[in-house]
């Protein structure tokens, strides 16, 4: 009972702020229909398999708009071991603490993971810690996992009180409509400005046996995750120890989701997590090459798709840094040019302008000899010796930068460090999208 009104005081509360914000900012209007990226992977969403041990479900709620699918629920069987990683953003939103400070509990009660698009409860102080509660305690409630082993995630509007009663009442018809093959209803429900559902899979044969993984992703805009990204959730029926799970996780996100840039703006509510359910029996260690190996495709495959919807994106592109003095030098350079406006412009107007990849090393803070550099367009020979290559034509390079997929690679001079990144163009497109956003 004391719960109960407690859940009922915090409505008032909520009820409130949203009659002050309403005063101030625009009321939610419909979406507005979303052309597809031109760089979305041919054939739509992929065939992913059925995970043993999870099942999924999506509903609309109307947390912001009317009319499509935007939260949905994953319940993991018990033994699902639970590893993740999250934003280094100082004002991470109460999602994302909450995530954090529950794993590496016990996976006997299994694991539930709630996710809502349209509002991120990111900057909602202790009201949103309360919404966590609320909707946490609500699918522990029905589905019986341990509250302690309920992950939920928010992304959306930043401030605004998250109209939690809305999921609340809906985590009835979610756990009813719990199914193995609604992972695609799942990536369609946590979507927000995103123009395509991503999904990624790998099927790999381990000493003990076949695994499965499959993984869905969001992400469009606010893009450089300095953690994970955007809100991922990947699943295994291999069986892995959490530890194990845990270190194989964050070391191939710095190659994978820490390795992607949209526009340099890192989201107070990134989350990654995996689940591994062990329903194959299969059990895998942290020597398994072969999986991890599968494990890092699929993570690559989510992270690019998520480049490659990026907010007024037409063009993908591969930066790589070889030559630097360590690989720590050669990530810094590789962002410095990812993220240059100036040079994002210059690929989106398809013009060659190697200026600027000169002026986003000089920039970067990192060790760099101008006599020393060497850029590529991708098989074109830009510049060497801190001077235009002889060999160069601007048609060349004019030419290949009308195409949708490009590689800058620069060669520094210094040592055998290396990096690769990617990211997308800055179009007009981008400034419309997030102009409106709140609209």
């Amino acid at each position: 009972m004391r719960k109960k009104a407690k859940i009922r005081d915090l409505e008032k509360k909520v009820s409130k702020l949203r009659r002050r914000l309403k005063k101030t900012a625009a009321p939610a209007a419909k979406p507005k229909a979303k052309v597809v990226s031109p760089l979305a992977p041919a054939g739509g969403f992929p065939a992913l398999p059925v995970i043993g041990g999870v099942r999924f479900a999506a509903a609309e709620a109307g947390v912001r708009y009317a009319g499509r699918l935007d939260v949905m629920l994953a319940v993991c069987d018990p033994g699902t071991s639970i590893a993740g990683v999250f934003t280094k953003s100082a004002t991470r939103s109460a999602p994302v603490l909450d995530c954090q400070a529950k794993l590496g509990s016990d996976p006997a009660g299994g694991a539930a993971i709630i996710v809502n698009s349209g509002n991120s409860n990111a900057f909602t102080g202790g009201v949103g810690v309360s919404a966590v509660e609320a909707v946490t305690a609500e699918v522990a409630r029905v589905t019986g996992v341990p509250q302690n082993r309920v992950y939920s995630a928010s992304t959306g509007v930043i401030g605004e009180p998250l109209p939690f009663e809305r999921i609340t009442a809906k985590v009835e018809e979610l756990n009813a409509a719990l199914a193995p093959e609604a992972i695609e209803r799942a990536a369609r429900a946590i979507m927000t400005t995103d123009t395509f559902a991503k999904g990624a899979t790998a099927e790999v044969e381990t000493a003990g046996g076949i695994v499965r993984i499959a993984g869905i992703a969001k992400g469009s805009g606010m893009i450089a995750p300095d953690m994970a990204t955007m809100l991922v959730y990947i699943f295994t029926d291999a069986r892995i120890e959490q530890p194990v799970l845990q270190k194989m996780l964050s070391g191939l996100t710095e190659t994978t989701f820490n390795s992607i840039t949209v526009d340099s703006d890192t989201s107070t509510s990134d989350s990654l997590i995996l689940a591994a359910t062990g329903a194959s029996g299969v059990s895998v260690g942290a020597r398994d090459a072969a999986f991890v190996e599968a494990l890092g495709a699929v993570m690559r495959s989510l992270a690019q798709q998520v480049v490659r919807d990026g907010e007024g994106a037409t063009k993908f592109v591969e930066v790589q840094v070889t030559g630097a003095k360590t690989k720590r030098d050669a990530k810094i350079h590789a962002m410095a040019i990812a993220n240059s406006p100036l040079v994002k412009t210059a690929v989106a107007g398809e013009d060659p302008n190697w200026g600027r990849v000169v002026m986003a090393i000089g920039k970067s803070g990192a060790a760099a000899d101008r006599d020393k550099l060497t850029i590529r367009f991708g098989d074109i020979l830009v510049a060497e010796n801190g001077w235009v290559s002889p060999e160069y034509r601007e048609e060349l390079g004019a030419t290949y930068m009308k195409q949708p997929e490009l590689v800058i690679a620069v060669d520094l001079g210094l040592g055998k460090g290396d990096a690769t990144v990617w990211t997308c163009d800055l179009t007009h497109g981008y400034i419309s999208i997030n102009a409106d956003y709140r609209s």
